[in-house]
């Protein structure tokens, strides 16, 4: 910690980052982590892929398999949160139920809808899918041809075809604070 001292919160809270594929989610956690850090907070980050890697490697992506993951991952999220750690979920998610389920459960949720156009997301085609996609050689993908349902009321929502991480992060802190989960100002 070289030194600082953590700032302890009684409850913590969660930063659910939810979209396709591409659309940012990885880079504004990360950017997001290295913020609340450099502001002395307790910061974990929950990656689907990581924990899907990790922990099932085998789940396939049916909705039944993926509304699992999803809930396993909410159970984490409650359990960092309530022990008075910012917990950022890094997860598609991409249905509405699931969601406010996430959201009914946890309890203090900041819900960001990272949100980049289709041909940007190809573009930057992180893990390949897009263009197996392109290429017949995967169908269903999420936010492609596959089922992606949008937040209707997102706490937060950011474009990152058109913002920049910093700019991303300066949106989920001020929310943040609004919702009064954060006080500093840093």
């Amino acid at each position: 910690m070289s030194g600082k001292t953590q700032k302890s919160l009684e409850n913590g809270f969660t930063i659910w980052l939810t979209g396709p594929s591409g659309a940012g989610k990885t880079v504004l956690a990360h950017a997001l982590k290295k913020k609340l850090k450099s502001m002395g907070y307790r910061v974990e980050i929950l990656d689907g892929d990581v924990i899907r890697k990790t922990l099932y490697p085998e789940l396939g992506f049916s909705k039944e398999a993926r509304e699992m993951h999803n809930r396993i991952v909410i159970h984490m999220a409650k359990l960092l949160s309530r022990n008075g750690v910012i917990t950022i979920v890094s997860l598609i998610s991409p249905y509405k139920a699931v969601r406010e389920y996430a959201r009914k459960e946890i309890g203090n949720f900041v819900e960001v809808y990272v949100y980049a156009p289709l041909e940007v997301r190809i573009q930057r085609d992180p893990k390949g899918l897009y263009a197996k996609a392109l290429r017949g050689e995967i169908k269903g993908l999420t936010g492609y041809d596959g089922v992606y349902e949008e937040p209707e009321n997102p706490e937060v929502k950011v474009d990152s075809s058109k913002m920049t991480p910093e700019e991303e992060v300066g949106a989920v802190l001020k929310k943040a604070r609004e919702l009064g989960y954060l006080v500093s100002q840093v």
